[in-house]
């Protein structure tokens, strides 16, 4: 019996393996930066027209349509350019090698403009994003002022504390507002839309990488139009979910590499996997993982659960012999720990302050971010069974993963990406009898683009079959051609409705008032249109930045605009553990029964915590009041909103300060 040994790497072997790395890295640093390019331009140039509100006229709704459409077929162009050059055709004086270049720089460019185009546009008439600056974008809006106001990773709303929320996107977009020197309210619209529009590109990289180029094409720009419909309201969490699909099939080759294994006979692994791509795949799932724990903590608790589940088939499999691939089952429990370790190494960067603050210091039992539970939360979600373009491809991929299971990596890595998504959704379920939930809810985005991905790929295989008949005939290429047709205008129509399916978060955008006083459909604004008076009254007349000034309001929305530290967050659910909510309201709740200046101005100043500088009250009678929130779990809706209301009397001393701004008064703590 005779043994070989893999011969050692030489220099142009390492050179060129290191080429076929840096070529897509350069290609997705090329690609993001001209998505953000192209975003402020679209930005830029809609903002400077006159529109009529989205809400009032169809004008920009048209507009959009024909802009989703040149950016749809643009993306058909670059798929069919670099599949053409990839199979060796030139087309005219552009040779393969050109060709193939020009399709790849096409294609993420051209979806970063379906992005940007679908947002963009119909908010161009707006400084708001989708949902303006109420419910739960109230807080994120408050949360890219205050990362605005520091380069640190300071707490939403409390003083001297770290965030207990992950900041990733926050603190990037609080950068982004520091280049173009804005507020953080003003800058929230773009950066949702470049950061969007930059994952989008960046995921079309990586789908093309790993797939064949039109198929790869297909998934991306599928998936990026799910994310649209059901998670641009969101965006630092979409820019996690857009990425998850395609790195899924990463995650599923670290844990089960195809090959480069040490064999269960003992031979060399092959240069393939162990010299790179296995390694890549690995150190790529680590990243992401560790990454998305910075952006977005639910959809990281997913992908780990699915990552876990992945290296336990795996290592199954290998166990009982069920695979060719030539590793033990040790192996995938190795990688798993080495991307566990390694990611959480990574998400350190954002959570070192916060644990190191919990860990050396008070802090609450625990947060309450999970006690919510919606109608959507409390069943398992079925997008399969929608009427819409999109269910019929979830239909599709369904089927597509039940017969390919076992013999597609593409659909093994899909189909245990789905099932890690419904065992979070029936974990979530359960968690409810105990008093908490896992935010199920959440977990219909992401299984909707898994199985619209799937979809993608089982219509490819239709395809593939479809041409095959009848060989010697046309008939194979007209019912590919008739299923391209059907698909490129299923395309159109699910891009076309998402304004439609937005139009409540894009009223939210058009009725709120911004931190300019305004509304963006030009109508009449609401109380708020006093934040920016109260502002630079704050500003003057206590001689400071806003964020080194604490203010107690139950203002709505007045944080969102503004930069102020929070005596008190907005409501629990986003509060920090360390900021002891519940304890800081029974101190609010307190001031109501203050007599007296002497009694107020005690009952505010002697606490653990910085004292608010100014209240923000509305005047109710000759009273004032504070709104507050507390947390009704199991409840629907999970928070109530109640007043505290402070006497007259109790402020009319030289403690105190008194100024009448519209409906409000501007308490100054003396």
């Amino acid at each position: 019996m005779t043994s070989r040994k893999t011969p050692a790497p030489t220099p142009a072997s390492t050179t060129a393996a290191r080429g076929r790395l840096l070529a897509p890295a350069a290609l997705a640093a090329i690609s993001v930066v001209a998505a953000a390019i192209i975003a402020l331009a679209v930005i830029f140039v809609f903002g400077r027209v006159d529109f009529p509100a989205f809400t009032s006229s169809n004008v920009l709704f048209a507009i959009t349509v024909v802009a989703q459409v040149v950016a749809l077929a643009t993306i058909v162009a670059g798929a069919w350019l670099a599949r053409r050059g990839e199979r060796g055709a030139a087309l005219g004086k552009m040779g393969p090698a050109t060709s193939t270049r020009v399709g790849k720089l096409l294609l993420p460019a051209a979806n970063a403009l379906l992005v940007t185009v679908t947002l963009a546009i119909p908010l161009s008439a707006t400084r708001l994003y989708l949902m303006g600056v109420s419910v739960d974008q109230e807080f994120r809006s408050q949360f890219l002022g205050r990362s605005a106001t520091s380069a640190g990773l300071p707490d939403m709303a409390y003083a001297d504390m770290p965030s207990f929320y992950p900041s990733g996107w926050f603190w990037l977009g609080g950068r982004f507002a520091n280049v173009l020197g804005m507020d953080g309210w003003e800058a929230y619209k773009p950066w949702a839309i470049v950061s969007l529009a930059a994952i989008a590109a960046l995921a079309m990289v990586l789908w093309t990488r790993l797939l064949r180029t039109d198929i790869g094409a297909a998934a991306a720009t599928v998936t990026t139009l799910v994310m649209l419909a059901h998670g641009s309201h969101e965006p630092y969490g979409a820019v996690v979910a857009l990425l998850a699909p395609p790195m899924l099939l990463l995650a599923w080759h670290a844990v089960a590499p195809t090959r480069g294994v040490r064999s269960t006979s003992g031979a060399q692994p092959s240069t393939h996997d162990a010299g790179g791509a296995g390694r890549f795949a690995v150190a790529a799932t680590l990243v992401f993982l560790g990454i998305s724990a910075c952006f977005y903590t639910l959809y990281t608790g997913w992908a780990a659960l699915t990552v876990v589940l992945m290296a336990l088939v795996s290592a199954g499999l290998a166990r009982w012999g069920r695979t060719s691939r030539g590793y033990g089952a040790g192996l995938p429990i190795v990688r798993l720990i080495i991307i566990g370790v390694g990611s959480m190494i990574v998400a350190l960067l954002a959570w070192a302050p916060y644990l190191w603050s919990a860990l050396t210091g008070s802090t609450a039992a625990s947060g309450l971010a999970n006690h919510y539970l919606p109608p959507e939360g409390a069943q398992f979600p079925l997008p399969m069974f929608d009427t819409d373009p999109v269910g019929l491809l979830c239909l599709a991929g369904v089927v597509w993963l039940a017969l390919r299971a076992g013999t597609s990596r593409r659909a093994a890595a899909l189909g245990l990406g789905v099932a890690g998504a419904y065992a979070w959704v029936g974990l979530s379920l359960l968690a409810s009898v105990v008093g908490t939930t896992l935010l199920s809810f959440r977990m219909d985005l992401i299984i909707s683009m898994l199985l619209a991905a799937a979809g993608v790929f089982g219509a490819f295989e239709l395809a593939g079959a479809l041409a095959k008949l009848r060989i010697g005939s046309t008939a194979g290429s007209r019912a590919v051609a008739a299923l391209a047709a059907v698909s490129a205008l299923g395309a159109v129509s699910y891009a076309q409705h998402i304004p439609t399916q937005l139009e409540p978060e894009l009223t939210h955008a058009y009725e709120d008032t911004d931190g300019n006083g305004e509304r963006g459909d030009r109508q009449e604004a609401d109380k708020a249109r006093y934040y920016p008076e109260i502002d630079e009254f704050l500003r003057t007349e206590l001689g400071r930045a806003p964020e080194d000034i604490v203010v107690e309001t139950g203002a709505p929305g007045f944080f969102a605009v503004t930069d102020y530290l929070a005596y008190q967050a907005v409501t629990t659910h986003y509060a920090n553990p360390l900021a002891h909510f519940g304890e800081r309201s029974a101190v609010i709740e307190s001031w109501a029964d203050a007599e007296t200046p002497e009694e107020l101005h005690a009952a505010i100043t002697d606490t653990e915590w910085r004292a608010p500088d100014a209240l923000v009250a509305e005047r109710k009678g000759d009273n004032y009041t504070l709104r507050l929130s507390r947390d009704v779990f199991p409840s629907d809706p999970n928070v109530e909103f109640f007043t505290v209301t402070i006497d007259a009397d109790a402020v009319d001393g030289d403690q105190f300060t008194t100024t009448d701004i519209g409906p409000f008064t501007v308490i100054e703590v003396n």
